[in-house]
Formats: C-alpha cells, sequence, structure tokens
C-alpha cells in the first residue's frame, strides 16, 4: 500500500471509495502541501508485547490497587475507588496521556477530540454516567417521570447534521431530495418498528434494548435477533430502499466501524432503539464540548492525585497469585524495568492486549479470545484559517459525506459560543476502515504515509468544499489499530464476551468497552465502575453498589 506504488486516484479509491476517487478526478485546481504529521506511536511501543520477553525488576513496588490502561474504563475504576476513600491507587498508561480513545488535543485555535466526541444524553436519573455528569454540573434537573434536562450549553447546538450529496449540502442524515414515495414509506415503517422496539419490556420490566447493554433484557425473544446480521434482518423484514440502507449502514459504520453486514441485529436495532423512550422521542440530544470526551476524561482525572497517574508505562505481564498479582512492566521511553505487588488488579485493556499480558493466558490461550474483533479508524483533525466555502444548507456540527467511506468531520469550534463565524477552526475528520478482513485493513492504516493521508483527506473533502487545501494550514493523523470492538452476529450475547468479564481468582478483574461489546463511553464507564467494586470487595471493604 506504499504510496509510490499507486496512483493518486488508485489510493482514493482504495480507501474512500470510486465516487470519491471520480470528483477528485474532475477538480482542476492544484493541491497544495498541507504541513502535518502522524501523530500517534502507540502501535511501536504496544507491539512490543509481541517481541519476546521484556526485562523484569527485581525490587516490587507496593499497591492496594493497580490499573492497567488510563482510558475511560481504567479512569472510571479509579473514579469509583477515589470515591469510596481508596487512596493507594496508582494507574500506569503505555500513552504519554490519558484517556484512550476518548483522548484529546488543543492548539491555538481550540481544544479538539483525537477519538470520541460526544455522549447522547441519558434518558433517566440513575448509574454511574448521570453521577458523573452531575459531578460536572451538566445535570439542570429531573422532571415528574425521572427524566434528567441538562445544561443547554452542552447540548449540540443547531444546526447539528447535514450531509453532502452530489454537488450540494441538505440538512440531516436521511437524504430525502429526490426520495420516491417507496422511499419514505420504509422510512416511516422503519422508524415505526424502532419505536416498538423501544417500548419493549420483559416480565421483569427490563427494557429490551438499554444502556449499558447489561441492563438490557436477556429473553430469548430479543437476544435471538443477535444471531443473524443487521443487513440480513433489513431483508427479511422487507426493507429495500437504498436511501435506509445507507443510512443504517452509517449507523453501523459510525458506532460499530463496519457496515450493517458485519454487524448483529441485536446490535443494528440497539443504535435506534436504546435511546429513545418508545414513542419517537429521543434523548434530551448529544452533549458535547470542543475536546469531544476529552472533556469526560477530564473529569475523571479530577477525582485522582496528581501522582497516581503514571504515563509511558507498558505492562507485559501479570501474574495471579494467592495474595495479589505482581505485575512486571517497563517505561516504555527509557526500557527501564518496574515491578508491582498489587494486592487487586484491574487489567482495563482490550481482550487482545490482555491475552498477551495475562500470564496464564500466554499459557493457555482462551478459547474465547478470538470472538474479538476490532475496526481500525482513522483520524484527522485539520486546523484551517476560516469555515470552508459550502453549497446549500450552512456549516453543522456533524458533517456527513454521502458518497464516501469516510464519515465526514465534526466542527470543533462548534460548541465554543464564538461570535465571530468567519474565524478560524478545526475539523475532526473520522475513517472507519470498515471492510471485513480487519488485518488488512488494519495494514493498509498503517502502511499509508502522512502524504498519503494528505491526498486522501484532502480529496476527500474538495467536492465539498472547493479551496479547502488554501484554508488548511495543518493537518495532524492518529491511527487507531483496533479502535472499536465490532458487535458481529452471535457476539453480543454469545458465551465468549460473558467468559471473558469474568475476574481471574479474587485479585485481577478486568474492564473495557469491548466487554460490552460496543466502543461507547457508557460501557467503559459501567465495566470500570464493575471492576473497582470488585475490587473493593477483594480488599475487604464494602460499598453501596453504583449499577
Amino acid at each position: 500500500m506504499a504510496s509510490v506504488e499507486l496512483t493518486r486516484r488508485e489510493l482514493v479509491a482504495a480507501f474512500l471509495g470510486a465516487s470519491v476517487a471520480s470528483a477528485c478526478q474532475r477538480q482542476q485546481a492544484p493541491r497544495p502541501t498541507v504541513p502535518g504529521a502522524i501523530v500517534d506511536r502507540a502501535v511501536e511501543a504496544g507491539h512490543k508485547l509481541r517481541g519476546g520477553p521484556l526485562p523484569r525488576a527485581e525490587a516490587f513496588e507496593k499497591v492496594d490497587v493497580l490499573i492497567v490502561g488510563a482510558g475511560a474504563a481504567g479512569l472510571s475504576a479509579a473514579w469509583r475507588l477515589a470515591s469510596a476513600g481508596v487512596t493507594d491507587v496508582r494507574v500506569v498508561e503505555l500513552e504519554a496521556e490519558a484517556g484512550g480513545t476518548s483522548r484529546s488535543g488543543r492548539n491555538a485555535v481550540s481544544a479538539f477530540p483525537w477519538g470520541a466526541h460526544y455522549l447522547p444524553s441519558p434518558l433517566e436519573d440513575r448509574g454511574p454516567v448521570m453521577r458523573l455528569l452531575r459531578e460536572m454540573d451538566a445535570v439542570t434537573g429531573v422532571d415528574a417521570e425521572g427524566r434528567p434536562s441538562f445544561a443547554e450549553e452542552l447540548l449540540i447546538q443547531e444546526p447539528d447534521e447535514r450531509h453532502f450529496y452530489r454537488g450540494h449540502w441538505y440538512e440531516g442524515l436521511y437524504l430525502r431530495a429526490g426520495a420516491s414515495g417507496k422511499d419514505l414509506e420504509e422510512l416511516e415503517r422503519f422508524d415505526a418498528r424502532m419505536n416498538a422496539f423501544a417500548a419493549a419490556r420483559d416480565a421483569k420490566g427490563r427494557k429490551a434494548f438499554a444502556v449499558p447493554v447489561a441492563l438490557s433484557s436477556d429473553d430469548a425473544e430479543w437476544t435471538a435477533l443477535d444471531a443473524l446480521s443487521m443487513a440480513r434482518w433489513l431483508e427479511t423484514e422487507g426493507f429495500q430502499s437504498p436511501r435506509l440502507k445507507w443510512f443504517v449502514d452509517y449507523a453501523c459504520r459510525d458506532d460499530y466501524g463496519t457496515t450493517s453486514e458485519h454487524v448483529s441485529a441485536w446490535a443494528g436495532i440497539w443504535y435506534f432503539a436504546a435511546r429513545q423512550n418508545g414513542q419517537g422521542e429521543r434523548s434530551d440530544g448529544f452533549l458535547s464540548w470542543p475536546e469531544g470526551n476529552g472533556r469526560l476524561v477530564r473529569q475523571l482525572l479530577s477525582s485522582l492525585g496528581p501522582r497516581q497517574v503514571e504515563p509511558n508505562v507498558l505492562v507485559h505481564t501479570v501474574e495471579p497469585g494467592e495474595g495479589g498479582c505482581r505485575v512486571h512492566a517497563v517505561d516504555a521511553r527509557t526500557g527501564a524495568p518496574r515491578a508491582f505487588q498489587a494486592r487487586q488488579v484491574v487489567l482495563a485493556c482490550p481482550r487482545f492486549v490482555a491475552a498477551h499480558v495475562v500470564a496464564p493466558w500466554r499459557e493457555a490461550r482462551p478459547a474465547w479470545m478470538d470472538a474479538f474483533v476490532y475496526s481500525p479508524w482513522v483520524v484527522a483533525n485539520l486546523t484551517l484559517s476560516g469555515p470552508p466555502a459550502s453549497r446549500g444548507f450552512p456549516l453543522a456540527w456533524d458533517n456527513v459525506l454521502y458518497e464516501s467511506q469516510s464519515l465526514g468531520y465534526v466542527v470543533a469550534t462548534h460548541q465554543s459560543l464564538r461570535q465571530d463565524e468567519r474565524g478560524p477552526t478545526v475539523l475532526t475528520w473520522y475513517l472507519p476502515m470498515a471492510g471485513e478482513d480487519v488485518k488488512a485493513e488494519r495494514n493498509k492504516a498503517l502502511l499509508a504515509t502522512y502524504a498519503d493521508w494528505e491526498a486522501l483527506v484532502m480529496a476527500d473533502l474538495l467536492p465539498a468544499h472547493p479551496g479547502v487545501g488554501a484554508l488548511t494550514q495543518r493537518l495532524e493523523v492518529q491511527r487507531w489499530g483496533h479502535a472499536m470492538i465490532r458487535p458481529a452476529p452471535g457476539f453480543l450475547w454469545g458465551e465468549a464476551r460473558r467468559a471473558a468479564g469474568e475476574s481471574l481468582g479474587r485479585h485481577l478483574h478486568f474492564a473495557h468497552t469491548d466487554l460490552g461489546g460496543m466502543a461507547l463511553f457508557e460501557e467503559a464507564n459501567w465495566f470500570g465502575v464493575r471492576a473497582a467494586e470488585r475490587a473493593l470487595s477483594g480488599l475487604g471493604r464494602t460499598s453501596t453498589s453504583w449499577l
């Protein structure tokens, strides 16, 4: 996939699709060179786990709870422990900064996300996410039916969504322009089906589709939907409209990193049903900040002491024992060995990393491990001297490119309430590598050079924004090789996901979004809190559950 092996048109077609390559080919203006860089380094550091034995220290640092991984799950675990008064907690992180795929950046123009960029506002006043939002003063009240309301400045301002199709921007995400009567009838019927799923309850009163997934009904009436793909479900239900199929595919690519062919029908329906009340009314809206979910990371970090989170630590071995766990690590910068003796360990990393780290699993790899499949993603942040020119509906928070394999971009400054709409801005561009062969997709992403990514991003944006290259002052690219767990058919309600979430003995507990089967903040937070409460029990402390 090296850039010297492909023409620009072939490169664009391979990543973004033939329609984008064709549109790019029609552009006459030369493309200027944009300064920038590929900014990630975790790929090289993380792959050290595959390279054979790493050094071990002889002296052990003792700690009550060691949390491995400072993503949303690991920080949620530390936050829960802090609330229970546990102070001897250490969080170690491979990267130079905490946050995982909720990490953010900042430049002279704005803060911006490097991954997750919003949180759907909860429908109910319960659970750890609501507790976190209250700590942030994001909750303004709760109505008589228990539905919370949120600070107006945190809810996405209008215009919130638009899509680009054949030279013109249109409001919303569903392509209504030129829609036939049959297209609109199918959309109405689809919405009615999703409303019914949202209203469904089992005999215990549980929602059929809930947030987080763990609160959903496990009745076979609903979980049987996990056995087939969302694409197959649409087919069996008689949905044939290409516009509806695109809309559902977009939803699957957005939340799961792949198309409806590779997502279970249960997960596909969950996207549309879990966050609404059954009457077609969705949650209060999306909560977002210029830095996206980096704001949630900052709130979690605020509960911890300044020395409780250590970056640049590569944990390579966790050995459960009778009195706790021995954990071996190296400094990711110098290679110097470290070792910890922890009474309790929360391993807040994905299963494919845990397979290399947990000593018993290196000896006998669990059979369920291969069920965990992850979508690669690429995120690029473009700093512009001013907003790009558009034809049609005006610049929105979320700007989707209908004919591209990318998702388009969000505008980091949209939530800043800045008066000068002509000033500089930052666009955050997202590309899920959605193909079935995730290893091939990952290799494509990792082998592409900065010059390749510059060509790809500009080719993607140029049809919608002529002259965008002249406005772009800098482009930075972040590659996420294993960004999102894929809820493939049979995975969410299969034995593999259940088994992977079980603690290993009395001292080693697990937390990550992949245990929920969806790469969402609510899942990371729920599993982080669950792991922390198991660690509290292991320490002999009693505390009322937050779950």
